[in-house]
């Protein structure tokens, strides 16, 4: 269902900085782009991400769901160079398939400019497009940033544990669960399995 709504891209922002900003779906043409974006994030801050970013096994991942039944990644480009990217996750079935997940990372240099508060928007109005009633993201309690972000738009802090989670080193960070109700478009709503 995430692949029908392609056609509402690409999205153009201007920044505050007075760079235009183009926000769009991820493509297989995307992967010299999607490794560059993530050789800056520094060694510190990839401690505390969820996937390995470096290998390329997640941009495979996502591409290799053509019809973005489980993964809708947006990328955001300004100038031909990635500098954020968003992701949608929706379980296809089962009794947490009306929850997404959302995921999101920018460039260290493009912080700030409200590039993430967009990406979030789009993919807040993609999950009401596509019948969702909530979000949720997890992170760690570090990414203040982000979670001031996130609660800027709607989000709540669900759920904090304190020194619930390790990095790739062994160390211990609070776990915070972010979530969001939602109202969607009546006529997506499922009437279940």
């Amino acid at each position: 269902m995430l692949g029908l709504l392609k056609d509402q891209f690409p999205v153009r922002i201007d920044l505050p900085n007075g760079a235009a900003c183009t926000i769009r779906p991820i493509g297989e043409e995307d992967e010299s782009a999607f490794r560059s974006f993530h050789a800056v994030i520094t060694e510190e801050e990839q401690l505390f991400i969820r996937s390995q970013i470096k290998d390329g096994s997640l941009f495979h991942e996502w591409i290799s769901d053509q019809q973005n039944v489980q993964h809708f990644a947006l990328l955001a480009f300004v100038d031909g160079r990635l500098v954020a990217m968003g992701s949608l996750h929706q379980r296809p079935g089962g009794w947490k398939r009306h929850i997404g997940r959302v995921y999101f990372l920018t460039h260290p240099e493009f912080r700030g400019l409200g590039i993430l508060d967009e990406l979030l928007g789009i993919l807040v109005k993609i999950s009401t497009q596509i019948g969702l009633t909530k979000l949720e993201s997890e992170l760690n309690g570090e990414r203040k940033v982000a979670i001031d972000s996130m609660a800027s738009i709607g989000f709540r802090e669900l759920v904090r544990l304190p020194n619930y989670i390790r990095d790739m080193q062994a160390q211990s960070h609070d776990y915070v669960l972010m979530g969001m109700n939602l109202f969607s478009d009546f006529e997506n709503l499922g009437t279940g399995d």
